[in-house]
């Protein structure tokens, strides 16, 4: 006897939601079109979904389908012959037309490709600034012979004769509650119900083929360690579909000297014990390049001193953040005679 609870690996008392949840998840893997496809797991799944998502059905199997042992109910099992005939039927697009976009049919979305994600790294300015950078991926792009339409140039499209134009394939199976039918997205028409004539000799009738492309990627300005970057429609193409997206992942390197706070830059500066008391004029170094900065007398540690308009722009570079100087005043380790002397004069006055 099937468990269809371990089937589906969800718990007895799992909810419907659940149920429906974990359904999907191995659907999605199994499923015939898919890479990872298994027909007979798809199919042991399918009768396990058609029975737990039933309530009345999922009350019987648990009231009898444990102790079922392949006999009637005299031998202490259960008769399952009042289920025979009844049946169940669901279409799968219906189940997880998320995760496939539902073929494109019965007002269901469209199918699309896979989304692929990389990842760049920039320097501190480069991320500060914004930066363009050029990528070449090998992937599924739409075939530039027949534009995605799998047909040789020229030719006519047919009924498909997979699906007899239906742009469904109905597949049904004998479980214990009776037939179990599935009805999936025909893989030769993709769901459309139509299928070329005659195939495009560069994609075999794919409508994709594989190969590099190179994309250009704009990073805006002020983008921060971490973020992420969406292009729509520069993941893996899919005939009868539209493209998945490209994710860019983006890691800033660190700055030897500088941060970041928001749209302000901030850098130490290291002065003169003598600056502070009496004031001076420092070079700074900024991102724009050296900048002369006045220090006020009197200045005190830890302060800070702000150049405007030199820190980081918004998207549009219209607006800038600025650039702090925070002061750190150097203390001398030894003085020298002359220098304790003057100290000590400083004292005597209270400074």
């Amino acid at each position: 006897m099937k468990d269809y609870y371990t089937i589906l690996e969800v718990d007895k008392k799992a909810s419907k939601d659940e149920i429906k949840k974990a359904f999907r998840k191995l659907a999605a893997k199994y499923h015939p079109d898919k890479k990872t496809g298994d027909e007979a797991k798809f199919k042991e799944v399918s009768e396990a979904y058609a029975v737990l998502s039933d309530d009345k059905k999922r009350a019987e199997y648990d009231a009898y389908g444990r102790s079922y042992a392949g006999g009637g109910a005299g031998q202490g099992g259960f008769n399952w012959g009042g289920f025979q005939g009844q049946g169940v039927e669901f279409d799968i697009n219906d189940i997880f037309g998320d995760i496939f976009g539902g073929g494109g049919f019965g007002g269901q979305r469209q199918a699309r490709g896979n989304d692929i994600s990389i990842d760049i790294q920039l320097s501190f300015k480069e991320a500060v600034f914004g930066v363009k950078r050029s990528v070449t991926l090998t992937k599924d792009n739409v075939c530039d012979e027949c534009t995605g339409s799998g047909a040789k140039e020229g030719t006519e499209m047919v009924t498909c004769e997979t699906c007899n134009g239906n742009g469904k394939i109905r597949e049904t199976r004998q479980s214990i509650m009776g037939p179990v039918a599935t009805i999936r997205t025909c893989s030769e028409c993709h769901g459309k119900g139509k299928a070329p004539k005659e195939k495009c000799s560069k994609c075999a009738g794919r409508g994709v083929i594989r190969g590099a492309e190179q994309i250009d990627i704009a990073i805006p300005a002020g983008i921060q360690n971490g973020e992420m970057i969406r292009m729509t429609g520069r993941g893996e193409a899919l005939q009868g579909g539209t493209p998945g997206d490209l994710y860019i992942k983006v890691h800033v390197e660190q700055h030897p000297s500088i941060v970041r706070e928001g749209m302000n830059l901030i850098a130490p500066l290291n002065i003169k014990l003598t600056d502070a008391l009496l004031g001076a004029t420092y070079t700074v170094e900024t991102l724009d390049g050296d900048v002369s900065i006045k220090i006020p007398a009197s200045i005190k540690h830890g302060e800070k001193l702000r150049i405007k308009g030199k820190g980081v722009p918004d998207e549009r570079g219209s607006n800038r953040g600025d650039f702090l100087v925070r002061i750190s005043i150097d203390i001398p380790k030894k003085l020298s005679r002359g220098a304790k002397k003057l100290v000590e004069q400083l004292r005597e006055e209270g400074i």
